[in-house]
């Protein structure tokens, strides 16, 4: 018993015909007279008595009608899904991102890309990047976005593609350093500054890049992340030397009205970020989708701000 038979056996039981049946399947009635002879053979059973050009079905073709009814049926929602996951229409995604970027930009990036009659179930994990790491390694997510970490992850289970990029100068408006197109370390010496907890590795390449130019670090405010920095920025308590994305978003956003000035530095501090795939989790079709136009999203957010990034890693 096959797909083939039990389609053509549905149409004889609903058309009681098997020119007519044939008609409908676009075959011909040859063909669909083997398939039920072939059908009635493995089964050991008689399905129909044939009574002139009628198709008399027995009692024991309707309980295969009603089966048949179901399988088909049930295969043709199963060839329909599959479709749609092709075109990454219907699926499950699992993400994570750190604070920052799961503020305004992942969530507006997905709310675009995934489409209102799609039939995809979203979780949207905000999580530390060494968090994300982690999730990465037990194959739990998609795929996530963070920060670069120093030190290598174990390649054999969590695939790194880091995306470099430079800080930028977060000034209050109406600081005299705002009339300034660009800004140099020497320009922060001893003035108040905010920034990332210090174990962070951002606050390590801040400090290194001030004693450098021989200037003073003078870290007076500290966050988790960037973003509630601007408040304090806008207050004018402090500067701060943040990330692309962060000033991005400030300027989509507006999280401190318009009392933040973003200027790009004359010395390069960078800053890396980087998208964790799982080695062991193969990307479904949506999956590998939503991660392609992520980077390509990041790519554009990125050269608003401070021209071409550079991508390295699998």
């Amino acid at each position: 018993m096959n797909i083939s038979q039990l389609i053509a056996f549905r149409e004889v039981m609903k058309s009681a015909s098997l020119s007519q049946a044939a008609r409908n399947l676009n075959r011909t009635q040859p063909a669909v007279s083997l398939a039920i002879k072939a059908l009635e053979e493995s089964l050991g059973i008689e399905l129909f008595r044939r009574e002139g050009r009628q198709m008399v079905p027995v009692p024991e073709a309707h309980y295969l009608f009603d089966e048949s009814e179901e399988i088909i049926n049930r295969l043709n929602r199963l060839n329909g899904t599959m479709k749609r996951l092709s075109k990454a229409e219907v699926g499950q995604l699992t993400l994570a991102t750190m604070p920052g970027p799961a503020t305004y930009l992942m969530p507006n990036f997905l709310s675009r890309v995934i489409a209102p009659d799609h039939d995809i179930t979203l979780s949207l994990l905000t999580r530390t990047t060494p968090q994300i790491r982690q999730l990465a390694g037990s194959q739990s997510i998609d795929f996530g976005f963070g920060d670069h970490l120093p030190g290598d992850a174990n390649a054999q289970i969590v695939r790194e593609e880091i995306i470099e990029t430079r800080c930028l100068c977060a000034i209050p408006t109406r600081h005299p350093l705002a009339e300034r197109s660009i800004i140099s370390i020497a320009d922060l010496d001893s003035e108040p500054m905010g920034g990332l907890t210090r174990d962070h590795p951002h606050n390590r390449s801040v400090q290194a890049a001030f004693g450098q130019a021989g200037s003073r670090f003078r870290l007076e405010v500290q966050c988790q992340f960037f973003l509630p920095l601007m408040h304090f920025i806008a207050a004018g308590r402090c500067c701060a030397i943040v990330d692309p994305l962060s000033a991005v978003t400030e300027q989509l956003v507006g999280i401190a009205g318009d009392g933040v000035t973003f200027r790009p530095m004359a010395e390069t501090v960078p800053y890396a970020y980087t998208l964790y795939t799982p080695v062991h989790r193969p990307l479904s079709r949506l999956a590998e989708r939503v991660k392609s136009g992520w980077r390509e999203e990041l790519a554009r957010l990125l050269e608003t701000v401070e021209g071409p990034a550079a991508v390295s890693g699998g």
